[in-house]
């Protein structure tokens, strides 16, 4: 009699469980190449496992990723290693018409800009973001950034500390990228995961109101 009250405890419970479904994509560069990272510019490539930008010129960047995405959440590693300025890109509509959210070392903040059409440097600020929660920027340190991607609202997380919101609505979809201005930057485990991403489907399942850490995960190489 027990048993079968488990059994049937146990099909209730799967029974009030509405899985979603979400994808992820990940690129880890343990491969030692980016083949479906296309540089806009700068000089990217593969060191060790890691995907970085020598130091050298204004708003260089690589994107990755599908033009129709719209919704999505990104999360990296990101390490500074010469310079002051780097962050991500998203929603890239084109090479020169994307927003990024970038890591101020000297001021410890992150700004926000949206990137027009016309030159590299075409550009305006639409945010700035004091680091919160006793979030240190500093060169040569290894820092998780995370960007949701909801609508037109925008949020920014540092090391598992959430910064703060922006909101545009300029672009609707587009890529995700890497972005450096006169830095040298390195990036590792770049993942973007939501309903709209392409990868190994698995199931995320809401319990009290939170969630289940992601199964399966695809690989980009």
């Amino acid at each position: 009699m027990k048993h079968l009250m488990l059994i049937v405890i146990g099909i209730c419970f799967l029974a009030i469980i509405s899985p979603s479904f979400a994808g992820e994509q990940l690129w880890n560069f343990d491969s030692g190449s980016a083949d479906d990272w296309k540089v806009a510019n700068g000089n990217w490539g593969v060191t060790d496992g890691i995907y970085q930008l020598t130091k050298g010129g204004a708003a260089e960047h690589a994107l990755v990723g599908d033009a129709a995405w719209s919704d999505y959440t990104i999360e990296a590693r990101v390490r500074i290693d010469e310079g002051n300025w780097a962050g991500i890109v998203f929603r890239a509509k084109s090479e020169m018409e994307y927003y990024v959210y970038y890591f101020n070392v000297p001021d410890n903040k992150t700004e926000f800009w949206k990137h027009t059409a016309g030159s590299w440097t075409s550009r305006e600020n639409l945010g700035q973001i004091p680091a919160a929660g006793g979030v240190q920027i500093q060169v040569g340190e290894w820092i998780d950034m995370k960007v949701e991607v909801a609508g037109d609202t925008f949020t920014l997380h540092i090391n598992g500390e959430r910064q703060g919101d922006n909101s545009d609505t300029s672009y609707g979809a587009g890529q995700v990228g890497a972005w450096g201005w006169e830095t040298g930057v390195s990036y590792d485990d770049f993942k973007v995961s939501g309903d709209e991403i392409e990868g190994d489907v698995t199931p995320v399942v809401p319990l009290d109101k939170l969630t289940t850490t992601w199964g399966r995960v695809k690989s980009q190489r």
